[in-house]
């Protein structure tokens, strides 16, 4: 959960249970109403600057956002399924600084859709979790606030009166403003609860000692609003000098060290061997994910809840095959090309060859685009829709443009299964596992065939460009 990529946007994601009145503290940093912030359950909010004032729902399934309206469920043709994110626009100076994401409440998010949150976090750089007064932490949330404590992501909390406003004061307490005696200062209950919590937070979490507490009292958000700022000035700067302007091997020729050998073999068994052990990987992801949709359709969520569960769950398994992908194509390239340009490659000369690849691989797609959304149907099969756009619908948080060799894997769940499965007469256990059992089955096959077909592709891609360095000597500019 690290930034690989300097040159993605910093942002604030907001999180916390349900209840605790997170859309009032974003409404108030942002000094609008909280309806303006309403998405349907299960998406997320993206919040940016904008001359114009916009917002946009990203349904898998379409190419092109929808426009959306909070009273409303759709502005034209109702949407099929819930949108991964709805992305809202506006003229407001405080997102200069940041764009503010919220997110589906902490309750609701399962091991799956917590695993997507950690994702966008370690992307983001900061967290804002908010809670109420009168509610505690959950196990789940501890578990997140752990693996948040363990990247370098700042947290924030805001802590908002409870139903029955701020906890009482017991007599005797030593969290107090003065001495507590009669004529004394008065035990401020504010200051009790924030320091109750973050006390409870420490001794489950002690490695976010250095996270910052905020009551919000009245609506008054003005610390937090300058403490995000201040942040979001110093995020830039540090990520704007991990990425200098040059990097070094960026331009200029870069001369062959060594005989290239047996590289053309070496890179077709490394090849192969990757593109096996991800695709071994991800059918075990899914048999697992098999085992706890039969639970959850038995003892849990039941049909229909069956949906939005198994698209929480395709998200995260997307996410991590991409990230297989490209650590594998990573290894690939740093391996063969350090064997003909010497080790370590300079990141210059990394960027270049990658930008080959990608040049080169249109040349063996035979026709079929790698850039391709894959969608399940009602009938438990599995349809693609191609295109970066199609790609970008499925993305809760979104990426900016990727600077890998190869696109993200993206699956989901088509509007057909939401509204099959949401029907009334379609409530049959046993129908439902069986119609998971397929459709995972065929989740596995289209999983398997894409990632050979994307490796196949990498090997004469990379291939071509090495067999170009070695025959001309070197890297051309």
């Amino acid at each position: 959960m690290t930034v690989d990529d300097p040159r993605e946007p910093h942002a604030v994601i907001a999180a916390g249970p349900a209840g605790a009145g997170r859309a009032g503290v974003l409404a108030a940093l942002l000094e609008l109403d909280a309806a303006m912030l309403a998405v349907p359950a299960g998406s997320w909010l993206v919040v940016r600057h904008s001359v114009e004032s916009t917002r946009a729902a990203y349904v898998p399934g379409y190419r092109l956002p929808h426009s959306y309206r909070p009273e409303l469920p759709a502005v034209g043709p109702a949407l099929a399924r819930p949108p991964r994110r709805v992305e809202l626009s506006l003229a407001q100076q405080l997102l200069k600084r940041f764009p503010l994401v919220d997110t589906p409440d902490t309750g609701s998010l399962g091991p799956a859709g917590t695993g997507v949150l950690l994702d966008a976090l370690g992307r983001a750089g900061a967290l804002l979790f908010v809670i109420a007064a009168d509610q505690s932490f959950s196990a789940p949330e501890l578990n997140l606030l752990a693996e948040v404590a363990r990247a370098p992501v700042r947290v924030f909390f805001a802590v908002t009166p409870g139903a029955g406003g701020w906890a009482a004061v017991p007599e005797g307490t030593a969290a107090t403003q003065g001495s507590g005696e009669p004529g004394g200062p008065a035990v401020d209950p504010v200051a009790v609860t924030v320091e109750a919590y973050r006390a409870a937070l420490l001794a489950a979490v002690p490695g976010l000692a250095d996270a910052r507490w905020f009551p919000i009292l009245d609506g008054r958000v003005a610390d937090l609003t300058r403490a995000l700022v201040a942040w979001a000035s110093e995020e830039e700067l540090r990520r704007s000098s991990l990425d200098p302007p040059e990097v070094p091997g960026a331009y200029g020729r870069v001369p062959v060290l060594a005989e290239p050998g047996e590289w053309s073999e070496r890179l077709d068994r490394q090849t192969r061997s990757a593109a096996r052990r991800i695709r071994q990987h991800l059918a075990l992801e899914l048999a697992n994910l098999h085992l706890r949709l039969v639970q959850e359709i038995l003892f849990g969520v039941g049909c229909a809840g069956l949906p939005q569960l198994l698209d929480r769950e395709l998200e995260a398994l997307s996410l991590l095959a991409t990230a297989q992908c490209d650590h594998a194509v990573r290894e690939l390239v740093d391996d063969a090309a350090g064997r003909l340009f010497g080790v370590p490659l300079a990141e210059g000369v990394r960027r270049r060859i990658n930008q080959a690849i990608r040049w080169g691989m249109t040349d063996h797609t035979t026709g079929q685009e790698l850039e391709r959304a894959m969608l399940v149907t009602s009938g438990a099969g599995v349809t693609g829709l191609t295109g970066a756009a199609a790609i970008d619908a499925l993305s809760a948080y979104p990426a900016p443009a990727r600077t890998e060799v190869l696109p993200p894997v993206a699956v989901a769940l088509s509007g057909g299964c939401w509204q099959h499965w949401r029907t009334p007469g379609n409530d049959d256990p046993n129908d439902a596992r069986a119609w998971a059992q397929r459709a995972l089955r065929e989740i596995e096959l289209e999983l398997s065939r894409e990632v050979s077909r994307r490796f196949e592709v990498l090997r004469l891609s990379l291939g071509t460009v090495l067999s170009d360095a070695a025959e001309h000597g070197n890297l051309l500019a």
